[in-house]
């Protein structure tokens, strides 16, 4: 287990840091840093002899966060912005259909369980709608929208 990182490296954060608990006057849940925002590797260590675990100071939240390593990029690997994150729901705009049939009806809620941002020209993500269970899908950014309160799911086939 070598690291990928070196102390003094600059990386990106490629999702959301909210305490879980353990970071210092603040409350679970709380946002600590966004993703896409830069840091410099201060520190390396492990957690349960088998994780390597970044200490990254995150200039502009002014805060030192304790990253994974697949949590960070180099900051010159290519970056796009996506809409939606890991464990976010998400309603599809377009019915996703396999070989001709449709699986997935329009505005059926799922939810993220990985970004995906090597697709070319587009964002996609790795998505599972309850209507369609026991299998997840790869759905490109565009054909998905945020879950908005108050209009009805969609939960049946």
């Amino acid at each position: 287990m070598s690291p990928q990182f070196e102390l003094g490296d600059v990386v990106r954060v490629v999702r959301n840091v909210r305490d879980d608990g353990t970071f210092p006057g603040a409350t679970r849940g709380d946002l600590l840093v966004r993703r896409g925002s830069l840091g410099h590797v201060v520190d390396i260590g492990t957690f349960l002899m088998d994780q390597i675990i970044y200490s990254v100071h995150f200039l502009d939240a002014k805060r030192i966060v304790g990253c994974r390593e697949e949590e960070l990029l180099p900051a010159d690997a290519p970056w796009a912005e996506s809409q939606f994150e890991t464990r976010e729901r998400v309603r599809n705009l377009k019915a996703l259909s396999i070989d001709g049939e449709v699986r997935v009806p329009v505005g059926a809620v799922g939810e993220v369980l990985k970004v995906i941002r090597d697709v070319a020209d587009d964002i996609a993500y790795h998505v599972h709608f309850p209507v369609f269970p026991g299998r997840t899908l790869q759905v490109r950014e565009r054909a998905l929208g945020p879950v908005t309160p108050g209009i009805q799911e969609t939960r049946d086939a």
